[in-house]
């Protein structure tokens, strides 16, 4: 397996440190407000990682922390004249429930900043002791002219940092650069004692020490957002690093920006779209597929009508499941024969699909090909149980196939993607019932009445009457239905509507 590297900008080969063992940190929320779909995608990107290593048979040791506390908990406390706990508290609350309604597995591990204070006052101590690190009244830095490799993360040299950064200006510090570990606390804030007096962590070392308590001074994996690579992920190396003298982080891997219908999201351009928001609108394994389609390298474009067409998506992977256990069905009762007449005509092995599968996931956990294989695995299967159902038999090597390959659907999209969480029939009866457009309002036409047409089109269709028949199918075209004649009758699906 193959992984892309920020730090060498390049896919490396996969050695974990421990055989059978994978260390992995992924850098969690501040829990100040409702979780967006920026956070969505990251979750959903490092739970198929964590899934997928699962998968492989290793053991992975998965920690996502929580930041509760931060200058902007503690703005949110004061505006809602309330306290830091009750609101990193909630949002906790709120993250988790969003994360379970993803289908986000949790974490090994979930530690809070506020829990680890101990761990990470003994960081900071040890860098001023080496020299790394000083204080100044009651503040302590890191002093990043001490670290050489500084910016090998980024891959920016120094004077080019100072040039683009943000970081906010202090007058007392030696380098522009030099980042907080331990803040000197101000009336009315959180605090903790300290060898520097009563203070707050800073928000890099928070990560540096939750990692080390839980996975050990040297780990495999580290991911996050492509934000977070300067100045969190950088500054992250710099003070560990500089405190064991080891290498940090074998791979770092970071997801791509997520843009609102191609503009960068933000509540200042009134674009921000939080989870719930999807959630209200879809089902939550059309999110988890909408990003599933694009590399989790690459930014992404978000728009609710992506999301509808990874629902009509996900529908097709439902109803395949569907078609092949009313297949199996009709075998058990007879109805449709089982020959054992040589070898099929459409027989086919299901190595070829699961080695291209496994290849797009080995290759920096290409989902978009990977998916892609399990669509061309659903349409052959969906042909050979169709071609079936219009003979009324099935040759036994195609049963051998179609149960090959509906073990590995299924085991691929819930193991791997956690998809198929849902009954199918349930999941194809609510999405048929549920025919409007995208965001609500009122359905073009009810799901009774397309019963009602279809029936009737499927008379007319007995009776020969075919032009009758095809005008039906024609109306309910132009209200964005599709009708798709199958063994077992008539099926529908909503592809939508031109809006004006």
């Amino acid at each position: 397996m193959y992984i892309y590297n920020t730090l060498s900008l390049s896919k490396e080969l996969f050695k974990p440190i421990n055989e059978d063992r994978v260390l992995m940190y992924v850098c969690g929320i501040t829990a100040y407000d409702l979780s967006h779909i920026g956070h969505a995608r990251a979750y959903i990107t490092f739970d198929i990682i964590y899934r997928y290593l699962r998968h492989l048979g290793y053991n992975v040791v998965y920690v996502r922390n929580f930041t509760d506390i931060d200058d902007k908990i503690i703005k949110k406390a004061i505006d809602e004249n309330s306290t830091v706990e009750k609101i990193s508290s909630k949002y906790i609350d709120e993250y988790h429930k969003d994360m379970d309604a993803l289908y986000v597995l949790k974490p090994t591990y979930e530690p809070k900043a506020t829990e680890t204070i101990p761990e990470m006052l003994n960081l900071a101590s040890g860098l001023i002791k080496k020299g790394n690190a000083y204080e100044i009244n009651g503040d302590v830095f890191f002093r990043v002219s001490s670290f050489k490799d500084y910016g090998k993360l980024s891959h920016k040299n120094i004077d080019e940092l100072v040039a683009g950064s943000r970081i906010p200006v202090n007058e007392e510090k030696e380098n522009y650069l030099d980042f907080a570990l331990w803040k000197k606390s101000k009336e009315g804030e959180p605090s903790w004692d300290s060898p520097w007096g009563k203070g707050r962590p800073g928000w890099h070392i928070e990560c540096s020490a939750m990692s080390m308590k839980f996975l050990g001074e040297s780990i495999d994996i580290h991911g996050g957002g492509s934000d977070l690579i300067f100045p969190h992920h950088e500054n992250e190396i710099a003070q560990s690093e500089s405190y064991t003298g080891k290498n940090f982080v074998n791979y770092w891997i970071h997801n791509g920006f997520v843009n609102i219908n191609s503009e960068k999201m933000s509540k200042s351009l009134k674009n921000f779209i939080t989870i719930r928001d999807v959630l209200d609108k879809f089902h939550p394994e059309a999110l988890r597929l909408f990003f599933m389609f694009t590399h989790y390298r690459s930014f992404i474009d978000f728009s609710f009508e992506g999301v509808e067409s990874a629902n009509q998506s996900l529908l097709r992977l439902y109803q395949a499941v569907n078609l092949y256990e009313e297949f199996k069905k009709l075998i058990e009762e007879n109805r449709i024969a089982v020959k054992k007449d040589g070898v099929s005509p459409t027989a086919e092995n299901i190595e070829n699909y699961t080695h291209d599968f496994y290849n797009s996931l080995n290759d920096d956990f290409n989902t978009a090909k990977a998916i892609s294989v399990i669509f061309d695995l659903v349409r052959k299967t969906n042909k050979i149980i169709n071609d079936s159902m219009v003979k009324s038999f099935v040759n036994s090597e195609d049963i051998l196939f179609l149960d090959s390959a509906a073990a590995f659907i299924k085991k691929s999209l819930s193991g791997i993607f956690g998809l198929l969480n849902d009954d199918p029939k349930r999941f194809i009866e609510s999405n048929q019932a549920a025919l409007s457009v995208y965001g609500g309002g009122e359905a073009l036409i009810s799901a009774e009445e397309i019963k009602k047409l279809i029936d009737k089109r499927n008379k007319l269709r007995k009776n020969k009457e075919y032009g009758l028949a095809d005008e039906i199918r024609k109306s309910l075209l132009e209200k964005g239905i599709v009708l798709e004649d199958t063994g077992f009758g008539t099926a529908y699906k909503f592809i939508g509507t031109k809006r004006q």
